[in-house]
């Protein structure tokens, strides 16, 4: 099952990179770049000020995250397909035996590595998972949601600027989330299912 979703999110990102630029693997984008800079947001949403109380927002560190995956995965995307690339990630995932630690020290340690390497250090990142109690089932999803959003509001006219967000008095994020918590996440064809239902709901409610 997780080689399988491994393989269903490499997909999707492949698809999204490819609708941005047909030969993005040989442009060789600055994914770290990327992934540096969403951590610096991560850990604005966590809380770092000691001369203020701050409470860790945790679903908007969860969504971060999932941001930081989307780059992470076009990362691993550079070493092969979806298919090849999957094994070895299941392997990283399945020999994770990490618990939760002090997550603003191991994510300047996965920024670090990212730096250096100047690619996706699997390892911190499921170490951050860890902190944080984002399991692979919660990060499948979560992953799942926000690309196919991200390429139904392509489809839909976002960047002509068609395309309406709010649907019947409420944003398009909202509907996803409810949409999703319907299907079953382990159904091979789980992403399309997520579209079509998100399909069908704004033909309803926003362009009827």
């Amino acid at each position: 099952m997780m080689r399988q979703q491994l393989q269903v999110m490499l997909a999707l990102q492949d698809e999204i990179n490819t609708l941005v630029s047909d030969n993005w693997r040989e442009q060789n984008h600055a994914w770290y770049r990327a992934i540096w800079v969403e951590s610096a947001e991560l850990l604005d949403h966590y809380g770092w000020k000691w001369w203020k109380k701050q409470q860790p927002d945790l679903d908007q560190v969860k969504l971060e995250l999932v941001d930081i995956w989307h780059f992470g995965l076009s990362l691993e995307l550079q070493q092969g397909s979806p298919e090849q690339v999957a094994g070895r990630m299941q392997a990283e995932f399945e020999g994770r035996q990490k618990g939760p630690g002090d997550f603003r020290e191991n994510l300047e340690a996965f920024t670090l590595e990212t730096l250096a390497s100047r690619q996706f250090d699997l390892a911190g990142f499921t170490q951050l998972m860890a902190d944080v109690e984002l399991s692979f089932e919660e990060l499948y999803r979560r992953y799942v949601g926000k690309n196919i959003l991200n390429r139904f509001r392509q489809d839909h006219g976002y960047k002509d600027g068609s395309y309406v967000k709010n649907w019947a008095g409420r944003e398009d994020n909202e509907h996803l989330a409810e949409l999703a918590g319907q299907l079953d996440t382990g159904a091979s064809d789980y992403s399309r299912q997520l579209y079509t239902a998100l399909q069908s709901r704004y033909r309803e409610l926003a362009v009827a």
